[in-house]
């Protein structure tokens, strides 16, 4: 059996800001409202998988880290010089942030893949009860595009 949950309709969204500096147009500051959606798969235990509510707080536990804030990958190809102001530097670009307007995230990128990931890991860390055989978690950059990605529960032998 599975749950959904659509993060347009269920208001899981945060707005940030970010660059991919390899990709042309993305190389510039630019910013998305995102979208958090999740699948849940699992076996009812007392009448559900898991409640709705839960799933959606550590949603939202997650997202609130980083609504309005500019995405810093630190685990990529950039280099990251720290203070009241954040230096970032990649080739021959140079970005310059107020620190309080940063988060700094363990990615290699700022992709909506990279943030797939570091999502459900953090989903998976929150909510992981033995009856959840898998978790998707999908991020949308706006309506219509966006990066899935899953975990599942390992088999034992």
């Amino acid at each position: 059996m599975k749950i959904k949950i659509d993060g347009w309709k269920c208001n899981l969204t945060f707005s940030s800001a970010h660059f991919l500096a390899d990709y042309s147009k993305c190389s510039h500051l630019h910013g998305h409202t995102y979208s958090v959606s999740a699948v849940i798969e699992g076996e009812i235990k007392e009448g559900i998988i898991i409640d709705f509510r839960i799933v959606k707080n550590a949603i939202r536990k997650i997202i609130e880290k980083i609504d309005h804030k500019i995405i810093i990958p630190v685990e990529g190809k950039f280099e990251i010089k720290r203070g009241r102001e954040v230096e970032v530097r990649y080739k021959d670009r140079v970005y310059i942030f107020p620190e309080d307007d940063c988060v700094f995230l363990p990615l290699y990128s700022s992709s909506a893949e990279n943030i797939a990931k570091y999502i459900l890991k953090e989903v998976v860390a929150e909510i992981n009860s033995e009856n959840i055989k898998s978790i998707e978690i999908g991020i949308d950059e706006g309506y219509g595009q966006g990066a899935w990605t899953k975990w599942e529960r390992k088999q034992s032998a």
